[in-house]
């Protein structure tokens, strides 16, 4: 049986806690390849673009109607989704915590029903936007089904230049 030198195992422990801390350093996957977000709602809902203010607005609970009569449902991924950090990040200017405070806030007050509802997929985002009338959601554009509406936001899709949502 051979033995394994202790210099040798110092050096491959060294080695193997040098790889974890790069790892650990490293940006995650979402930071180094950003996607473009589409709003998604169905054709029937009357906006086809938004100014970012009205945006925010909107996703703020603020605005709950997009006409008089068409509420609005929004629909939000889960915590810890490249989705929810970029919508907390750009929309709301929020942390997760200070997001969770707002909606909590919000609807004691009765300013708002309830908060957004949670979704754990782009699947589940889009086929409940299809499903709920007035429903909007965030999804990676690229997963946008037939049958939605992309929302412009300041005149511009996602892919165009000036897009804001990455």
């Amino acid at each position: 049986m051979h033995m394994i030198p202790a210099i040798f195992k110092r050096t491959m422990l060294m080695a193997l806690l040098y790889g974890l801390l790069v790892c650990a350093l490293m940006p995650p996957l979402a930071a180094q390849n950003p996607v473009d977000l589409a709003i998604v709602v169905r054709p029937e809902v009357s906006v086809d673009n938004l100014s970012f203010t009205e945006l925010r607005k909107l996703m703020l609970g603020n605005r709950q109607f997009w006409t008089s009569n068409l509420r609005i449902t929004l629909l939000i991924r889960a915590p810890g989704t490249r989705e929810r950090e970029a919508v907390l990040k750009k929309i709301y200017q929020m942390s997760e915590a200070q997001f969770q405070q707002y909606w909590i806030a919000k609807v004691f007050r009765e300013e708002a029903t309830s908060g957004p509802r949670i979704v754990y997929s782009n699947v589940m985002a889009t086929e409940l936007v299809a499903a709920i009338p007035g429903a909007v959601a965030f999804v990676e554009a690229s997963q946008v089904p037939k049958g939605l509406k992309i929302l412009k936001i300041d005149g511009h899709l996602p892919g165009e230049k000036g897009y804001p949502l990455r």
